[in-house]
């Protein structure tokens, strides 16, 4: 079975979300850790324009967004289950507003002044306004929390997990699935990317309870991989075979068509290549690149739009 390549950077808060589910599911996985700005070339011979942070590669397979990875780790191994049958709704639901609408207001609040200070402390001014032009670049046309529009939003939003943390171990039970992942990361980096901010959990200790019972998963067994090795197993890899999934054809774009795939908000920058599927759940682009070779790139159909390649 070909081994988990994680490519990430350690105060990716999307990349602790994988990290956690990596360490609740004791899988071991090759770490490579890429830069936090542009330009990322190692990044882009495997996605072909994508750039968040993570990704997730097996052999010549680059999955794109936490959302799919997770359910490939949940294939990859279905015990500890991410997706309980009893939750299996719920817990995708709760997940989905973890990952938009918790962590927009918890980043808003975290890189006010005060944050963005902490966060840069110990670098040169340089790297402070390459990230602040960077993710303005990503960004671009979003609509974004002000910072006291966002403190409101993130107390109550953390109010609200401690209703449900009061109650149990995790926010469904004694055992965590996706959603308490999607829950924590934004708060995570809080608490330990800008410290200096964490003050906003001092109302709710069981928050924090919580916090400290998932970052007990683990760790993951992990091996440091260099970029370059990682290019050179998708080159010497083959696409695994595709699931024979139905057509979702809701574009009029006929299989074969040569497409683009790219985020609705958040880094938009698109992925060109043939569409090989286009199922339920997901889009799989094949691409060719002069370093990785033919690779099949995966994106979830949530969040993502497809569109026909200009010729």
């Amino acid at each position: 079975m070909d081994t988990l390549i994680l490519h990430h950077y350690p105060a990716s808060p999307f990349a602790e979300k994988i990290r956690r589910v990596l360490a609740f599911k004791q899988l071991a996985y090759r770490s490579v850790i890429i830069p936090d700005v542009m330009p990322k070339p190692d990044v882009l011979a495997l996605t072909g324009g994508y750039r968040r942070t993570p990704i997730l590669q097996i052999g010549a397979d680059i999955y794109c967004d936490t959302a799919l990875i997770c359910q490939v780790l949940e294939q990859r191994s279905a015990e500890p289950a991410l997706y309980p049958p009893h939750l299996l709704g719920v817990s995708r639901i709760v997940a989905q507003w973890a990952d938009s609408t918790l962590f927009w207001a918890a980043m808003a609040y975290n890189l006010q002044p005060r944050g963005a200070t902490a966060l840069f402390a110990q670098q040169p001014p340089e790297a402070a306004k390459a990230f602040a032009a960077d993710r303005g670049a990503m960004s671009a046309g979003m609509q974004r929390l002000r910072p006291q529009d966002a403190t409101a939003a993130y107390r109550s939003y953390l109010r609200r997990i401690a209703h449900m943390v009061e109650e149990h171990d995790f926010l469904f039970g004694d055992q965590p699935c996706v959603a308490d992942f999607a829950a924590y990361h934004p708060l995570w980096f809080t608490r330990v990317c800008v410290p200096t901010m964490a003050d906003i959990f001092e109302p709710v200790p069981a928050v924090l309870e919580w916090m400290d019972r998932i970052a007990a998963l683990g760790p993951a067994r992990m091996e440091k991989f260099k970029a370059e090795d990682a290019i050179t197993v998708a080159a010497n890899a083959e696409p695994a075979p595709l699931l024979d999934d139905v057509f979702q054809d809701e574009h009029g774009i006929p299989l074969g068509s040569q497409v683009t795939v790219a985020a609705e908000s958040f880094g938009q920058e698109p992925t060109q290549g043939t569409l090989l599927a286009a199922t339920r759940t997901r889009y799989t682009l094949r691409r060719e690149d002069p370093r990785a070779g033919t690779v099949h790139v995966h994106f979830p159909r949530i969040g993502y739009v497809l569109r026909k390649a200009e010729q």
